[in-house]
């Protein structure tokens, strides 16, 4: 399969009326460093009335990515079908950019991150979005920025959710020649050191799925967050599927891609 055909695929699950839903593309929300315009697309449900809220879904995305891929990763298949379904389940559902190319820009990247919730909920009227009602998805590279929301627990942060994702920075120090993880971004976004020995956790609640057949390296930062997770008695779910890839949510097309995507959307309908 061509790289280009991986970046359109969707996801295996759908529900009526992703067809029907409102789409606000291309909001510049912030610049990068060098001018360009970072983006976000917002997808609302159909037919809301001028006076209805809903809450809203973050999707964060993974990485590093290409340089060339950066400005429309947003528009990946993956993102454009979850936007849909999300608003069509209820939901306000935003995707968007934020430049993550190499792991010493990880930091910048956090800041734009930052820069998006504060715009969605700058003009959460404008898209009938409740702004104390938020959930944070981060898939795959994009893990590291769970750590964040973990440390600082804002209010509005109702659920925390990880598909396939990198939980833990610190325990891949110099194992990876691609991915070399300075002193900084180890001791500030590793998700799994975000539970301190000792302390009960009092956070959201937090959805976790794996693919049995992912990189060890990923799954083994998740066990060591789930394992910290329960230490901390945090109230976790976690969804394993024993044969999924890494990204089996668009690429393995079988009932447990299906099954952990409808428990997925029953969690955030729960939570928020």
């Amino acid at each position: 399969m061509a790289e280009n055909d991986v970046y359109r695929k969707r996801v295996v699950y759908e529900v009526s009326g992703m067809d029907t839903v409102e789409i606000h593309r291309e909001l510049v929300y912030g610049r990068a460093s060098d001018g360009a315009d970072l983006t976000l697309d917002v997808y609302l449900p159909p037919g809301l009335a001028a006076h209805e809220r809903r809450p809203g879904v973050l999707f964060v995305h993974g990485g590093p990515v290409p340089e060339a891929l950066w400005s429309r990763v947003n528009k990946l298949g993956v993102f454009l079908s979850y936007g849909e379904l999300l608003a069509a389940s209820g939901m306000v559902a935003v995707t968007f950019n934020h430049r993550f190319t190499g792991m010493p820009d990880i930091a910048v990247s956090q800041a734009n991150i930052g820069t998006a919730i504060g715009f969605v909920r700058g003009k959460a009227p404008d898209f009938h979005l409740d702004p104390d009602r938020l959930a944070f998805w981060a898939f795959s590279g994009g893990g590291p920025f769970l750590a964040p929301m973990l440390r600082e627990r804002p209010a509005y942060l109702r659920a925390l959710l990880a598909y396939y994702a990198v939980l833990d920075l610190a325990s891949l120090r110099g194992k990876l020649d691609s991915l070399p993880v300075h002193d900084e971004a180890a001791r500030d976004f590793s998700p799994a050191a975000s539970f301190p020995a000792g302390t009960p956790y009092e956070g959201p609640p937090i959805l976790i799925a794996r693919g049995g057949r992912d990189s060890p390296f990923i799954n083994g930062t998740i066990d060591l967050f789930v394992e910290r997770a329960l230490a901390a008695n945090a109230p976790l779910d976690l969804m394993n599927h024993p044969a999924g890839q890494h990204g089996f949510d668009v690429l393995d097309d079988d009932d447990r891609s299906r099954e952990i995507i409808v428990r997925t959307i029953e969690f955030l309908k729960a939570h928020l």
